[in-house]
């Protein structure tokens, strides 16, 4: 069982040798804390562990698929949007999916933080067994909004009278039979489910906020599909006798959240300076153990979004220098740069639920040092940046950012930089990215729009973009059938099987 405890490294290797065994159940271990029963707060653990499904899918490549609904169309004026509902589908409490239930569900979650709430939606309805969305204005990506985990579908009994969810209550292959916030999640097969049965009867989520642990659960084999690993542990494990590693790049993007309004960080030339003092293709080798170097905000792995025409972010050190020289700052006794009194003096706030960010803040740090700038690190609690963020005592944070949430990225640039958002822009507002990037949500331009607005970004820095990501997860070979999604939607649990 996964709660076993290994009190040495010789007992690592005699377990090796049993990774292949099972007890029946499915163990998968993550980093992500269970907050809540609410699909608003751990809707990213739910989906991956099939207990509760979105009306629509996305496949690998982020083309969206049919999920509890089966067809969608829109109106020719781009305001009503009718999703048709899969029949014979049925709530873990036994109840029947309706077209009302779903209506309710994703009418509580619009009402709450997250992207459902920034769509121009003027109501959700049902009407016969379809769920019709009336807007204030056309918006081409709301389908994939309802592709994302917090549009996850709930039984009308999972919510209490103020819209508050008391428990898991979804249609996925399987049910929640145990939850024990914040750290584990028990489910089995669900009967009655509507599509093909799950293989194993079984399935145990863990939540493990120590990379080097989770690490440690693969290689004895106490858990089945470990997801997260750090690099360190990425290429300790390749090694490992019954431990498959499984890596595909993803949309997420290791950045700089910037507080433009910072008197030392107001003048887009000191966010450039900033940028050029970063040796990306150096950190991402380094702590990343991949070359993938972030030389523009949105990697090739988001196809259109990649903007091949802008010029790369370079590293650049003597040139960071001259800007800030141009800025009046000139180097103190200690070398830490000064203007008017004033030292260049900033805190990043960090989190270590990754454990790559401590590690790329301190890199940062010397790398900052370098151009004069002196930087303290805070690594806290991720909360913090969004409170900070709100309070307006944020620095610098750094963090990674998915920009598949959905499988369009205008919904999250929507959220992050139109024109303010928790985890994007602060104190930055361009009025010709905002109106590039609302008529691209109306369904209008192309590539050309595409390409400015990224062009924006990349002259103005609000964010200062890093590294590019490859995830990887580490599968016991005592199973087949499991996979990595680039969109991080699943695992592939309900298709996978003990191995022969």
């Amino acid at each position: 069982m996964i709660f076993r405890l290994l009190a040495s490294a010789a007992m690592i290797s005699a377990l090796s040798s049993a990774a292949l065994a099972n007890d029946g159940v499915i163990d998968v271990v993550a980093p992500f804390e269970i907050k809540s029963p609410d699909p608003t707060t751990s809707g990213n653990v739910f989906i991956k562990m099939d207990v509760a499904e979105t009306l629509l899918n996305a496949d690998a490549e982020g083309h969206l698929t049919p999920g509890l609904a089966t067809e969608w169309q829109v109106s020719g004026d781009g305001l009503e949007w009718r999703f048709h509902l899969r029949d014979g589908v049925r709530f873990h409490d036994g109840s029947p999916f309706t077209a009302e239930a779903a209506a309710n569900a994703l009418n509580i979650a619009r009402a709450k933080p997250g992207l459902l709430e920034t769509a121009p939606i003027a109501g959700i309805s049902a009407e016969g067994g379809e769920v019709v969305v009336r807007l204030t204005e056309p918006f081409a990506p709301l389908p994939a909004f309802f592709s994302e985990y917090r549009s996850l579908i709930y039984a009308p009994s999972a919510y209490a009278a103020d819209g508050s969810v008391t428990q898991v209550i979804g249609t996925g292959a399987y049910r929640v039979t145990k939850l024990e916030a914040p750290l584990r999640l028990e489910a089995e097969a669900f009967a009655d489910y509507w599509g093909a049965a799950p293989a194993i009867d079984r399935a145990s989520y863990q939540a493990v906020g120590r990379a080097e642990t989770r690490a440690l659960l693969a290689e004895s084999g106490d858990a089945d599909y470990v997801f997260n690993l750090d690099p360190a542990s990425t290429t300790r494990l390749s090694s490992v006798d019954g431990v498959e590693i499984l890596t595909v790049s993803v949309p997420r993007t290791l950045l700089l959240k910037v507080n433009a309004g910072h008197p030392a960080l107001s003048d887009p030339r000191a966010r450039q300076a900033l940028s050029m003092a970063i040796d990306r293709e150096g950190l991402a080798e380094a702590i990343l153990r991949f070359p993938a170097g972030g030389t523009q905000l949105f990697p090739p792995s988001l196809g259109e979004w990649h903007a091949e025409g802008v010029a790369p972010l370079a590293y650049n050190p003597e040139k960071a220098r001259a800007l800030l020289a141009e800025l009046g700052w000139q180097p103190g006794p200690d070398g830490i740069l000064v203007r008017n009194g004033e030292r260049f003096s900033l805190t990043l706030t960090t989190f270590p639920d990754r454990p790559e960010l401590p590690l790329s803040a301190a890199v940062l740090q010397q790398m900052f040092a370098d151009i004069g700038v002196g930087m303290v690190i805070d690594s806290t609690n991720s909360s913090e940046i969004p409170v900070r963020h709100a309070d307006g005592t944020l620095d610098l944070a750094l963090l990674n950012r998915n920009f598949a949430l959905v499988p369009d990225p205008v919904g999250t640039l929507l959220t992050d930089y139109a024109p303010d958002g928790d985890w994007g822009a602060m104190n930055w507002n361009n009025p010709e990215f905002l109106t590039l990037i609302r008529a691209l949500a109306r369904g209008e331009g192309g590539q050309a729009e595409r390409d400015r607005a990224v062009a924006i970004l990349q002259d103005d820095l609000p964010v200062i973009p890093i590294a590019w990501y490859q995830q990887s997860a580490a599968v016991s070979k005592g199973i087949t059938g499991a996979v990595i999604d680039p969109y991080e939607r699943t695992i592939g649990l309900k298709d996978i099987r003990w191995a022969e």
